[in-house]
């Protein structure tokens, strides 16, 4: 594949637990970060919204439904990714529905208590996400 002329769009989700003090995370299927925990995300599709780009990668990822809040940030870093350059926008989303259960690149899907987030590996640069995500005093 030829190098990109442009950066990779990507989208990642905060997903609060309904108690409150806990985040969706999945375990990722394929490389980069194989194995590693990640927010549920990925690519914008050519013709896609962001928001739909969203709720699309977190219903395959995690199976569930969300609404989106607020957008948290835009990660440009242009070496967050090892397969090249992709800005991501991490967005703040409620669950309104669905199973969580793993499906397409993700090994497994969980909620995690924001105490045990310390104890995690996480991938790309989603604990600086989920730092800006504290910041914005989304725990209870």
């Amino acid at each position: 594949m030829p190098p990109p002329r442009t950066p990779f769009l990507a989208v990642d989700a905060v997903i609060i637990g309904k108690d409150g003090r806990s985040v969706i995370l999945i375990r990722r299927l394929n490389p980069p970060f194989k194995d590693y925990y990640a927010l549920p995300g990925g690519f914008v599709e050519v013709g896609e919204r962001l928001e739909d780009a969203l709720k699309r990668e977190v219903r395959e990822e995690a199976g569930l439904e969300v609404e989106v809040e607020r957008i948290i940030g835009i990660y440009d870093e242009p070496n967050r990714d090892p397969r090249g350059h992709v800005v991501t926008v991490a967005y703040l989303c409620r669950e309104v529905g669905g199973e969580l259960k793993a499906s397409t690149d993700a090994k497994d899907a969980k909620r995690v208590a924001i105490e045990e987030l310390a104890n995690i590996k996480l991938a790309f640069d989603h604990e600086k996400i989920l730092k800006d995500a504290e910041a914005l005093g989304v725990w209870k």
